[in-house]
């Protein structure tokens, strides 16, 4: 298969924000690479709607914890050719797992897990897909809007999102001298199935959510996959070293 669609990298691509994320760009003609951890039919179920919208979607089992980055990213290499490229036009670092806790009872063992779910993976990933790409490849962290905000029980989860962002910042400047452009994103409450799906199933919090946010309700998936889209688009091409949040307004 020869193709000349922009592809993307996109971790934790089976569900919530990654799965729009992954639709949002095949509706536009994009392929996608995604990852899952272990559901692998969601995985394929997601890649068979990315091919009726119109792009194509091909799913790898990755485990942003424990999987060698180099290692998958020799496979990735290998699909890649199978398309007929050596490249990929963005990497999306979006896998990761909530965690709410006190910071007085947050466990150093969670923690730890933590930060290598959200710091040392996403590094680990952008480190090992820098040779396959060139001048005008973007690479997206996720952060969060509880990066600046503080809501209780939240505060570790935030802390590593923190890091998150100072780490795009220096991403943006030391990639720049190759043209490629890094950027976070910093969605707010959406209505997914993250952290048990209380902001989209239980009513009390998505009412809490609605009452903080200028909008007057939480977000859907598809307007954070529409947003990264954008964000990944040649429209936004001089735009790096952001954190672009999207949130409707919560918390201001």
């Amino acid at each position: 298969m020869t193709t000349k669609t922009k592809i993307a990298l996109i971790t934790g691509a089976s569900r919530g924000l990654g799965r729009a994320m992954t639709l949002a760009l095949a509706g536009r003609g994009w392929t996608v690479i995604g990852t899952y951890r272990s559901a692998s039919a969601e995985a394929e179920a997601v890649a068979a709607e990315a091919g009726a919208a119109g792009g194509h979607a091909i799913m790898l089992p990755y485990d942003a914890e424990e999987t060698d980055p180099g290692a998958f990213i020799e496979t990735v290499r290998g699909v890649l050719s199978d398309l007929g490229s050596v490249r990929i036009d963005a990497l999306v670092n979006n896998a990761g797992a909530a965690h709410h806790a006190p910071l007085a009872e947050t466990e150093m063992d969670a923690l730890d897990a933590m930060y290598r779910l959200h710091v040392r993976a996403p590094l680990a990933l952008t480190q090992a897909a820098i040779g396959m790409m060139d001048e005008d490849s973007r690479v997206l962290f996720v952060s969060s809007g509880l990066a600046r905000f503080a809501l209780p029980g939240y505060g570790a989860y935030a802390a590593m999102k923190g890091a998150v962002e100072v780490l795009g910042r220096y991403a943006a400047n030391e990639l720049g001298e190759r043209g490629i452009r890094v950027n976070t994103i910093a969605p707010g409450a959406i209505e997914t199935d993250f952290g048990g799906g209380a902001v989209r199933d239980n009513a009390e919090v998505n009412a809490i959510v609605s009452s903080m946010t200028a909008l007057g309700r939480p977000g859907l998936p598809e307007e954070i996959g529409d947003a990264v889209a954008a964000i990944l688009s040649q429209d936004l091409r001089w735009m790096s070293g952001e954190r672009i949040e999207i949130s409707g307004g919560q918390g201001l």
